[in-house]
């Protein structure tokens, strides 16, 4: 499934939709705009909480942690230590393991994969000719709230880069 994301949502402050292929309102993004720290929920079509997004305060490299409903930290995509130019970003599980990042972070040309080297998630901007928009397709059976939220994450800190 492929949707269709607005690029630098954490500063446009305003809700939107994130719309499916078919055009279709897939997961609503709900801004916290009167936050100190960049956050959102991530709900799907029917107002369910998916995932909070915040970014983490006081830390050495650039991170954002993502929650369930709950308030449990599920992941957190942070700068990698010693990195090539592109792949500059990792997911770290709660639950173990990690997400890796490959591919050209400015253009908004890569991909998610597990630690089997799956491709779980790919990210263009060339799907689409809508200005300051980007497509996510996420893999069969894969978390599209997650991976989603995981996107969101790359382009918040490759912005602020």
């Amino acid at each position: 499934m492929r949707y269709l994301v607005r690029e630098k949502l954490f500063t446009i402050g305003d809700d939107y939709w994130i719309e499916d292929d078919r055009g279709h309102k897939a997961f609503l993004v709900d801004g916290k705009v009167l936050r100190l720290r960049h956050t959102f929920e991530l709900k799907d079509a029917g107002g369910r909480v998916v995932a909070v997004v915040k970014e983490k305060a006081f830390t050495v490299r650039d991170a954002m942690k993502i929650e369930n409903a709950d308030g449990d930290v599920v992941a957190t995509v942070r700068e990698k230590l010693f990195t090539p130019f592109r792949d500059k970003y990792l997911v770290e599980l709660a639950g173990g393991g990690e997400l890796k990042i490959h591919g050209n972070l400015i253009d908004k040309d890569y991909r998610i994969e597990n630690d089997r080297g799956d491709d779980l998630a790919r990210i263009s901007r060339k799907w689409f000719r809508i200005r300051d928009t980007y497509g996510v397709e996420v893999a069969d059976g894969a978390d599209a709230g997650l991976l989603l939220a995981v996107a969101a994450c790359v382009d918040h800190l490759t912005e602020e880069d």
